[in-house]
């Protein structure tokens, strides 16, 4: 009995030392990630007429995860020129280009990232508020 104890000890020590690498090399992975497309890199029509919107956000509960969250959707639409949430004043600032966005395009991204955010009082401004 003893002699078969022994022999299981010695079985299972001898697999542990050959299964076991006593040098393990990490495996290196290179992968490619697009690079994020900023506003000064679209390319904006300079034929375009743009048109600047105002609308009041309702819903956002802080400045990082709410507003600057709804103004990078917004920048990155196709034919938005630049957008500015104002999170104190609950304010959306957004320049545009009239041929490719609409008022209702706008107010359909904002509420497309959550439910808790509404759109009020959008209205087209020749010069965005300075309050």
């Amino acid at each position: 009995m003893k002699t078969l104890k022994t022999l299981a000890l010695l079985t299972t020590l001898a697999l542990f030392s050959v299964s076991c690498k006593d040098s393990a090399q990490p495996e290196i992975k290179t992968v490619e990630m697009a690079q994020p497309t900023t506003v000064s890199e679209k390319q904006m029509d300079p034929n375009a007429t743009y048109a600047k919107a105002e609308f009041a956000i309702e819903g956002m509960t802080c400045q990082m995860g709410c507003a600057k969250t709804i103004e990078k959707k917004i920048a990155k639409m196709e034919g938005v020129k630049s957008a500015v949430v104002d999170f104190d004043r609950r304010l959306a600032m957004v320049e545009y280009d009239n041929a490719k966005v609409t008022p209702i395009a706008l107010e359909e991204a904002v509420e497309s990232i959550g439910d808790a955010y509404s759109v009020k009082d959008m209205k087209t401004v020749d010069a965005f508020s300075q309050d």
